[in-house]
């Protein structure tokens, strides 16, 4: 679709790329107004003027062309490039009272065509449901906070069909010197999945991503708060137009101190045509302004060069591998960028006091191997986490990790005490589940098995490290198995859903 939820700014731009992709629907488009006009009787002046004059015809359909512009424009919210939506309610208020500034008519109308996003289930009562599944985590670290500054980097489409393969040599040699989860995956499949489930450690389980979705205003209690009580200035940078898949919006709620997009960029012409500002450009201005921070600072930075239309700098074409997908060139241009990156943050005093985590936003859809296109290999990223100072965290962990388990894990590192809500679980946690949604399906894996449960029950049972390709459904051989993993699925969704409905993802 040529529109996204929060996407809508980069729509003229990304109009031509699309074109010529999906070419086809402008053919069948033009088809259809064919059929319209030739279904339509033949309103030749003679029968106008028999009817009623041209200048009586126009007075009395004006007041409806009137009234039809005047709804419109306040059904969009105004003149502004973008309609308001729910989120935009952070705007005008602080994420306290943004509420305050939303009427009920508006609401409804923005809800009133869309599917519920989520629905209460009751499975168990409240005191089975905390026994069984219970999201709030207490850190109660024995030792002093360690205050090193925090840089997520959230790189565009880097799926694990990407990785290792000559287009990633930069990252590819960073995973040998880094503690890097093997198992690594997304808790969602489009970008704006990714921002609260690594922020907030809030998963993707609905149709509706969660920033674009009428509980985006919820209170939340993410790693921009938390760490911003410890004393952490924070920021985050986007390349992209200022508006972006929301993530300018969704930064406010979350408690950034700060937001970069295309709009604040200095440094030389490099607008890509398309989304924004290109990696390599981006990413050294990046550093530069991680300079002006007080320390210590959490920062995070999300990529974009290799989103569709994958397009690079023209000094680079001819330099990447084209690898073996379309996408793979672009990727290899981030890769480099990233490498770029670090050989000047390397120069500066914060980098040595910096905890570095390197993750994908989510796979693309570009891998080429069977083993890429399973409801495993759709959710895949590499995840690692990075201390140059720190040569005991190295390492490859073969637990089950997912992008809601890094906000956790990130204050469990630093020694932060505190007691929040989050759907993950820390890295030093014995528990080794991940759970990811797609389409009405929820995808639960735990330790070598994966279940997939619809509709109220489990649909599926696979081995998913013998049976790469899933085609060995054990849902009748594993009983005991299957009803072990069902119990705690229930109460992990019915949890997650009469917290999100209940405005409860804080303590």
């Amino acid at each position: 679709m040529i529109t996204a939820k929060g996407m809508e700014h980069e729509a003229i731009g990304l109009i031509p790329s699309f074109l010529k992709e999906f070419w086809y629907i402008c053919v069948i488009f033009m088809i259809m107004i064919f059929l319209l006009w030739k279904a339509l009787p033949d309103f030749n002046k003679k029968t106008v003027r028999e009817h009623l004059k041209i200048k009586d015809y126009l007075k009395k359909y004006s007041y409806f062309i009137i009234s039809l512009m005047i709804i419109i424009i306040l059904g969009r919210g105004g003149l502004q490039a973008k309609p308001l939506k729910i989120v935009d309610g952070i705007k005008y208020g602080s994420s306290t009272n943004s509420s305050l500034v939303l009427n009920t008519p508006f609401t409804i109308i923005k809800t009133l065509t869309k599917k519920d996003d989520i629905k209460k289930v009751n499975y168990y009562n409240q005191k089975e449901l905390n026994a069984i599944y219970n999201p709030i985590i207490s850190l109660l670290p024995q030792q002093d906070a360690v205050k090193k500054n925090v840089v997520i980097l959230i790189l565009e489409s880097f799926g694990n069909e990407n990785i290792g393969r000559g287009q990633t040599p930069f990252i590819d040699s960073l995973i040998t010197k880094s503690y890097y989860y093997k198992n690594g995956f997304a808790n969602g499949k489009v970008s704006i999945d990714a921002v609260p489930s690594i922020f907030s450690s809030i998963p993707s389980l609905m149709n509706n991503s969660f920033i674009s979705s009428s509980y985006s205003l919820n209170k939340i209690n993410g790693l921009p708060k938390i760490l911003k009580k410890e004393g952490y200035h924070t920021s985050f940078f986007h390349g992209a137009f200022n508006g972006s898949q929301n993530f300018e919006e969704y930064s406010k709620i979350a408690g950034f101190d700060q937001y970069f997009g295309k709009d604040q960029y200095k440094g030389k012409e490099a607008f890509d045509g398309k989304w924004g500002i290109f990696d390599e450009d981006f990413l050294q201005f990046y550093a530069y302004r991680l300079n002006t921070f007080k320390q210590p600072f959490f920062s995070s930075l999300f990529t974009i060069s290799s989103h569709n239309p994958y397009t690079i700098p023209e000094r680079y074409k001819g330099k990447f591998p084209k690898g073996t997908t379309v996408i793979q060139e672009s990727i290899a241009y981030t890769d480099f960028a990233l490498k770029e990156f670090f050989k000047t943050a390397k120069k500066q005093d914060w980098y040595n006091h910096t905890l570095f985590i390197i993750t994908a936003d989510h796979t693309s859809s570009e891998g080429d191997k069977d083993i890429d296109k399973t409801n495993i290999g759709k959710f895949r990223i590499p995840i690692l986490f990075f201390d140059p100072s720190n040569p005991e965290l190295i390492g490859i962990d073969e637990k089950n990790f997912q992008q809601i388990d890094i906000m956790p894990s990130i204050l469990d590192y630093l020694n932060i005490k505190t007691k929040m809500v989050s759907f993950g679980k820390s890295y030093k946690s014995s528990e080794n589940f991940v759970v990811y949604y797609l389409e009405g399906t929820y995808h639960y894996i735990e330790d070598d098995y994966y279940l997939a449960f619809a509709n109220d029950q489990a649909i599926g049972l696979y081995n998913w490290k013998k049976d790469v390709l899933l085609k060995n459904n054990l849902l009748q051989q594993e009983k005991l198995r299957v009803k072990k993993y069902e119990k705690f699925l229930k109460a992990y969704i019915q949890t997650f859903n009469q917290r999100t409905i209940n405005n409860k993802l804080t303590i």
